[in-house]
């Protein structure tokens, strides 16, 4: 692959792919800049993202897309009440040979879209879970390890919550990013029934290999962070924990649990990757306030009073930064 002569240079590099990963996911994807965005931000981190939001918003269409303008290989997981673990990690099956051989189940691809992850039992969720954690799957005492890069693009609907099974707190904390999807403004919402209702086809182009994200990833690690900006992104996390000395007044009252130091480090992660596809080579405040709602929304646990009181993660977030 290509060799950088300087971190800078890699750098520059890296917001140029960015802003060619934006061109040319908006040929298909209408408006979405900021989901677009923290997306992206979570696969150059090595994380995995949470994308929430009713039916029909294009969630499925922006991680297919995604995954073809980064040739990558990808795989959709429609899960269901009756999805079993063995069904996503993989099976030993029984060869002509009489000998058993693992069969790869569809967990084994650069992109997962795990298509409506609340709708599966636990056990098919935490299978899930420990792929994302680990890195690999274990099927009969031995472990098989998944592609590289991997990452899980998980769907949830935020509606129609009978007959689901939530994602406990724990859980959620494995994915870096929680990114909420919204319904598309009017003229927005023209130009996707203009574009799907006619005859175009996109040819998209492959912008990044694999190989080149890797070596994204391990740049990212590199980028210098200041001392002040550290201290203000596991300060906005510490912050979030309830009766602890640095809580705030709001924390107290309205949150039961708050963000663990995983926070932090996506936090700084984040900040960094947000400071580099835009063309800055050390991330400041502004960059880790860009991306906290994203870090700290599933993060933290609202008590009854904000239930009652109608006070969201949102506004609470908003208060700390």
């Amino acid at each position: 692959m290509t060799q950088y002569s300087s971190d800078v240079e890699a750098v520059d590099a890296l917001a140029q792919s960015y802003r060619d990963l934006k061109s040319e996911i908006g040929k298909v994807i209408v408006g979405q800049h900021e989901v677009v965005q923290a997306v992206i931000i979570s696969l150059f981190s090595n994380g995995h993202s949470l994308l929430v939001g009713v039916p029909g918003l294009a969630k499925t269409l922006l991680v297919s897309t995604i995954a073809e303008v980064l040739d990558l290989d990808f795989k959709r997981i429609q899960f269901t009440p009756d999805l079993m673990p063995s069904d996503i990690t993989g099976s030993e099956v029984l060869g002509e040979d009489r000998h058993f051989k693992f069969n790869k189940g569809p967990l084994f691809a650069n992109i997962v879209l795990a298509d409506e992850i609340n709708r599966t039992p636990p056990k098919t969720q935490a299978a899930l879970l420990e792929a994302m954690q680990e890195r690999s799957v274990t099927v009969a005492g031995v472990p098989h390890l998944l592609p590289k890069p991997f990452f899980v693009l998980a769907t949830q609907n935020p509606i129609e919550q009978e007959g689901t099974y939530p994602l406990p707190e724990a859980q959620l904390d494995r994915f870096m990013f929680n990114i909420p999807l919204d319904y598309p403004s009017y003229e927005e919402e023209i130009l996707v029934v203009k574009s799907t209702t006619g005859a175009q086809n996109y040819q998209l182009k492959h912008i990044l290999t694999g190989e080149q994200i890797l070596y994204f990833q391990q740049l990212l690690r590199k980028i210098p962070i200041a001392d002040n900006v550290l201290e203000y992104a596991v300060n906005l996390a510490t912050k979030t924990r309830p009766n602890t000395a640095r809580a705030t007044d709001m924390v107290n009252q309205y949150l039961s649990w708050g963000a663990g130091p995983r926070a932090s480090q996506y936090l700084v992660l984040g900040a960094k990757c947000h400071a580099a596809i835009h063309g800055k080579y050390s991330p400041d405040i502004e960059d880790v306030q860009a991306i906290s709602k994203y870090v700290l929304r599933h993060r933290i646990v609202r008590n009854y009073k904000a239930e009652a009181e109608g006070i969201t993660e949102e506004k609470v977030i908003e208060s700390l930064v």
